[in-house]
């Protein structure tokens, strides 16, 4: 198999960083750095974003009219407690404006499927102490370990966010706490598996698993403090929680267990 459909296409990478597990900030012109409470994106990849009404953000939206220019900055964090735990970025450069009063209950329910905050239900109830952002994609940036890319909105539209992204944070915590012998087995053969003193799960899609492996001081990498990020490719892409299971079962059954 080609080793590009043995990866994430550079959309589907930027999808899933913006579909809403990794952490935003918003940024405009002239105005501080304000973090997004919580967000999540549409179908179409359309970013809403919870905001203080009170935010700087939301006041110099109000004084620009109907949009104001903005870019909403993510980071992908590794839900497992690593070093250098930042897995890749995504800059999503477009206008920001406040939803239609009549449209503020529907994306109050959208962004409640992922984010369970409580000033969602204040919000859909007609409080006024938060907001709701839309967000016009223009152009998009991203960089993580496959490389860095800038995408048109319409192939970032058309790209669907990786299957796993809102349940990727349970399943590695589960591999880290439950299984980290078989993750060193699944490295068996390779000189880094011998000498590494941990083998942990950074990150997880559809087409593999991504390890961290924490070599000793004096290795290659490490007497940087650089660990070593290696990659286990499926056989064939995963579309879902029984197909990943059978996957893994197919690993583990033919890994070595290591302590």
């Amino acid at each position: 198999m080609d080793d590009q459909t043995r990866r994430p296409t550079a959309a589907e990478r930027a999808r899933t960083l913006a579909y809403g597990v990794a952490d935003g900030v918003l940024a405009a012109p002239g105005v501080p750095y304000a973090p997004v409470t919580a967000h999540i994106t549409d179908e179409h990849g359309v970013p809403l974003l919870l905001m203080p009404a009170a935010s700087p953000i939301a006041a110099a939206l109000a004084g620009a009219g109907d949009d104001l220019t903005a870019t909403l900055r993510l980071s992908d964090v590794a839900p497992v407690a690593l070093p250098d735990r930042v897995r890749g970025r995504a800059w999503l450069h477009g206008w920001v404006s406040r939803l239609p009063e009549d449209e503020i209950r529907g994306a109050a329910l959208t962004l409640s499927r992922l984010h369970p905050r409580p000033e969602l239900l204040d919000l859909a109830a007609g409080d006024g102490d938060w907001t709701i952002l839309a967000m016009d994609v223009a152009q998009i940036e991203v960089e993580d370990a496959w490389g860095s890319a800038t995408l048109e909105p319409e192939e970032y539209a058309l790209a669907l966010p990786d299957p796993f992204v809102a349940i990727e944070a349970g399943i590695l915590s589960h591999l880290d706490s439950a299984h980290r012998g078989e993750l060193r087995g699944l490295l068996a053969g390779l000189p880094c598996a011998a000498r590494a003193t941990s083998v942990r799960p950074l990150g997880l899609d559809r087409h593999g698993l991504w390890l961290r492996c924490e070599l000793p001081d004096g290795e290659a990498g490490a007497a940087a403090g650089e660990p070593l990020d290696l990659r286990v490719a499926f056989a064939e892409p995963v579309r879902d929680l029984a197909g990943l299971r059978c996957v893994y079962r197919r690993l583990f059954g033919a890994a070595v267990p290591r302590p």
